[in-house]
């Protein structure tokens, strides 16, 4: 008796349709994959794989570690800074005729000790002898812990960093690299403006025509700072060793800056708190590094006075206006050249020597 269920075997057609449009699928994902990698590669939206086309590429990451190794191993720059935002806002275009150097600003956002290690050894393997190199000293260096000491505070793309380019090829194929090379090549069309400058500097603070002393007075008071009373000296910083280090790995020759970033009052910290004996001790510290190290100097900017003691000259406690960001080009630029620091702007603590 036939059954009235019919079966649910494809049969051999079936099976072979089904191969097909497997192979068929297979195939479409492989090439649009390729085609897609070979885009990335092609574009090479950081500027850094070997075998790219020679086209002038821009920073294009809004996370600037994915951005700087270019602009590190580039032959157009002879001097550097790295930083951390205390830094950024350092225009290579207004220190070059002051240090008759070609700066490129290596600062990155909320940058590690470690990071900033990382970014200026790069920069040092293609520039063997820079004119000068800008060390801005603040809590990455002062307040350093372990972490800070070794290891990034934001996604690092260790390949660039690592001093060899070949092994980005087997790290482009993932989204962000998709996503930033269609941004290059936006840019590269000329459907793209451009955000992030060419020497590595960026304002990212607002203009000064949208200054509002209200907004500023807001983010003050929702900033907190910590009251905490000092038991005694503070220690060194224990990123000492490691700043040493670094500065050892610079050619004798080269002007070696450090210096501290100017801040509001608020962020010094209060007379006999915790803080204020940390930023303490950091100088002293800072201080004795520039004597022992040839060809450097000490300056600090963040001191009490007229500066730090005027709101309107911040942005947030610890983040500067242009008119101080200028007023502290022209003070490193006199420094160096052994003119005067006016004493209410900066204080040397070890000037320039052999």
């Amino acid at each position: 008796m036939p059954s009235s269920i019919s079966s649910s075997d494809p049969g051999p057609d079936g099976c072979a349709a089904w191969r097909r449009f497997a192979r068929l699928f297979a195939c479409t994902a492989a090439t649009a994959g390729a085609f897609v990698y070979l885009f990335v590669v092609t574009v090479d939206p950081w500027d850094m794989l070997p075998l790219s086309p020679p086209w002038h590429r821009i920073p294009i990451s809004t996370n600037a570690r994915y951005s700087m190794p270019a602009l590190a191993v580039s032959p157009r720059f002879d001097s550097a800074m790295i930083g951390t935002s205390t830094g950024r806002l350092l225009q290579p275009a207004v220190l070059a005729p002051l240090f008759g150097a070609h700066f490129v600003n290596l600062a990155m956002n909320n940058a590690s000790a470690w990071e900033q290690d990382r970014i200026l050894r790069l920069f040092l393997r293609h520039h063997p002898a820079p004119r000068a190199v800008l060390v801005g000293i603040d809590v990455a260096w002062c307040l350093a812990d372990q972490h800070g000491l070794s290891a990034p505070n934001r996604p690092m793309p260790d390949w660039m960093y690592a001093g060899s380019p070949w092994r980005g090829y087997a790290e482009m194929m993932n989204l962000y690299a998709v996503q930033e090379a269609a941004n290059q090549f936006m840019w590269l069309i000329g459907h793209k403006q451009q955000r992030f400058g060419s020497d590595g500097y960026t304002s990212f603070v607002p203009p000064d025509s949208l200054y509002d002393p209200r907004r500023v007075d807001a983010i003050f008071r929702s900033w907190r700072f910590n009251p905490a009373r000092a038991q005694g000296p503070a220690p060194p910083p224990a990123s000492i060793p490691f700043l040493t280090r670094l500065l050892d790995a610079i050619p004798t020759d080269t002007t070696k800056i450090l210096w501290f970033p100017p801040t509001a009052r608020e962020q010094q910290g209060l007379p006999g708190s915790r803080i204020a004996a940390a930023r303490a001790a950091c100088r002293v510290a800072i201080a004795a590094v520039a004597r022992a190290t040839p060809h450097a100097m000490a300056i600090d900017f963040e001191i009490p006075g007229p500066i730090a003691d005027t709101r309107a000259n911040f942005w947030d406690p610890l983040h500067y206006r242009q008119s101080v960001a200028h007023m502290v080009m022209a003070d490193l630029a006199a420094a160096a050249t052994g003119r005067d620091v006016p004493p209410t702007q900066g204080r040397v603590l070890v000037p320039l020597h052999p």
